[in-house]
């Protein structure tokens, strides 16, 4: 992984927990260091934010929202942003390339009045609708064509950019979303015929948007032969009402409450499958890397690096019955769930924090010292 030789400076609207890992991997190949600007999400996001870091200086902004992050017409101003920048005075910037956050725009131009360039980072640009869509997209074309270069977290995203025309296609890079570093073990030993019942394992919060209940449904309406030991890994708001759905149409579903780290660790060893049947959810990463095939809801294109034909399946969203029928198709062949398994592994050794920021100083390299 080549070094940045200078300062790099990174915003971002919120720093998720879950990003730490790849934080502290940048930032210790980041020469001149590495310093984040970052605030606070709000409460009903459910995201624990980071507030401490070892290798990189965070400074917390204050966070303005207007309207709810999902909201179309949401925006988030960050006062502090250019006095941040005064005081870091970074060699390069990477921003989220989110023209909803109107702070970003000063930033950029603050940094193109010296010289120094600005990397976008987003999920990349479908076609957008809803309220003034069209205005929303203008603005965020305005925003992308002011960018020296855009990293994408999916290939998907980074057609996406080149698609639009507002910078040379090699200014375009992937660094596929990763939350857990490249697999130190090999992977479990697992008997190659799976003994019924088999199990299958969910871990993540307990909240609506995670549609457990229906993986707790799907499981109920599966032929009694297949029907599989389902383990529900975690905590949250939705806990107590789908433990009762639980006892009402699948009672023998497991809660064993929240794990963490090495306490995940036997759960996914005895698993031989591992569903997120809702948005959301990075465990997926850790369940490739210890051989597991998956099923994931379908989103915003992050999965379509991770969740292949060879290693698993992709679902539309909020569809109990393609749930139900790829539930059914996955279990009955057993032998076939273990060479999926397989590929999740391999798949894992690709796409990992070590990876992603390999890209990140690509990028950040190649837009600096472009000739």
């Amino acid at each position: 992984m080549n070094a940045y030789p200078g300062k790099l400076a990174l915003q971002q609207r919120v720093l998720p927990a879950y990003r730490v890992p790849f934080i502290e991997l940048l930032a210790s190949a980041c020469r001149g260091g590495l310093h984040l600007f970052a605030g606070q999400p709000l409460p009903i996001e459910n995201i624990p934010p980071a507030s401490k870091l070892r290798h990189a200086r965070l400074t917390p902004a204050r966070n303005r929202h207007f309207l709810h992050p999902r909201h179309p017409l949401y925006l988030c101003w960050q006062p502090g942003l250019l006095h941040w920048l005064e005081k870091t005075d970074p060699d390069a910037l990477i921003v989220e390339a989110n023209p909803r956050y109107p702070s970003t725009r000063k930033a950029i131009a603050w940094m193109h009045a010296r010289g120094r360039p600005v990397i976008g980072w987003g999920l990349g640009a479908p076609r957008l609708s809803g309220p003034l869509a069209g205005v929303r997209a203008r603005a965020r074309l305005r925003l992308l064509s002011s960018l020296d270069g855009l990293i994408a977290y999916s290939r998907r995203g980074a057609e996406e950019y080149r698609a639009l025309g507002v910078l040379p296609p090699e200014r375009v890079y992937t660094a596929p979303n990763a939350v857990t570093p490249r697999p130190a073990a090999p992977p479990p030993a697992r008997d190659p015929t799976p003994r019924h019942p088999l199990t299958v394992l969910f871990v993540g919060r307990l909240q609506p948007r995670k549609k457990v209940d229906h993986l707790l449904k799907a499981c109920a309406a599966l032929p009694a032969a297949l029907r599989p030991r389902l383990i529900i890994v975690g905590d949250g708001p939705a806990r107590g009402s789908l433990q009762t759905l639980a006892q009402q149409t699948y009672p023998q579903a497991e809660f064993p409450g929240p794990k963490h780290g090495a306490e995940l660790t036997p759960y996914f060893q005895t698993a031989d499958l591992f569903v997120l049947p809702g948005t959301g959810g990075l465990a997926v990463q850790q369940a490739m890397s210890h051989a597991l095939p998956v099923i994931v809801a379908q989103g915003d294109g992050t999965q379509d690096d991770l969740v292949r034909g060879e290693n698993g399946w992709q679902i539309p969203p909020d569809d109990l019955p393609a749930l139900t029928r790829t539930l059914q198709n996955a279990l009955a062949h057993p032998n076939r769930l273990r060479r999926m398994g397989e590929a999740s592994y391999r798949i894992a050794s690709e796409i990992n924090i070590e990876n992603m920021a390999a890209a990140f100083l690509k990028a950040s390299n190649e837009i600096a010292f472009r000739g």
